[in-house]
């Protein structure tokens, strides 16, 4: 039986911002659920492992883990054979981890409200493990909303720790889940659809 804790679609859409750059996550005091795409390969090495590695993952190029499910969607097209993203996996990250994570994060993209200048964002994003990246967001029916959602790229060591170093406290793949609720992702059918429940993200 999953961990994962949903709601008919209708229930949680209240929930959603309607606009602003936020986190919107399913989380609890201990833990964080974020989700990826990968082939069937890394997803079974995952599953059966609970955690990252074998002949089928690298831990030589950036990671992208993204706390929104509708994002997650977006992004694998509801796990319909988009090719490197046929498997979806949910992943319980520990909190204390994922908030070091957003601490440790460079835009992906300059902000001067962040940095001074362009070349002091462009040395702070060639040093650092953790990339951000705010993008806009979607609803079930892959309508574009005003809000926009996060994902989060990890590299080196960084990545290295998320994969194998025990901040992962539990996954699942959660595909066939997906699979099934794609039936209903149109607004005529929203009344059968059941999503992950989810609020804004406070860090601790």
């Amino acid at each position: 039986m999953s961990r994962l804790i949903t709601v008919p679609y209708l229930e949680q859409a209240p929930h959603y911002p309607a606009s602003g750059s936020q986190v919107i996550a399913q989380y609890d005091d201990q833990t964080i659920v974020v989700y990826q795409a990968f082939n069937p390969l890394i997803a079974a090495d995952a599953v059966r492992e609970g955690r990252f590695g074998g002949p089928h993952y690298s831990l030589n190029r950036m990671s992208w883990i993204k706390p929104n499910f509708l994002w997650m969607m977006h992004r694998c097209e509801w796990a319909k054979g988009l090719p490197g993203q046929e498997r979806v996996l949910a992943i319980w990250l520990d909190r204390v981890r994922f908030d070091q994570i957003l601490i440790a994060a460079v835009p992906s993209h300059f902000q001067e409200d962040c940095y001074p200048d362009e070349s002091a964002w462009k040395a702070a994003l060639a040093t650092s493990e953790v990339r951000v990246q705010w993008d806009p967001d979607y609803d079930a029916a892959d309508v574009r909303q005003t809000r926009r959602a996060v994902q989060l790229g990890l590299r080196g060591e960084t990545l290295r720790a998320f994969a194998q170093n025990g901040w992962i406290t539990h996954l699942e793949d959660i595909t066939d889940f997906v699979r099934t609720q794609a039936a209903y992702r149109a607004r005529s059918h929203w009344d059968r659809l059941i999503v992950p429940q989810e609020r804004v993200y406070s860090p601790h």
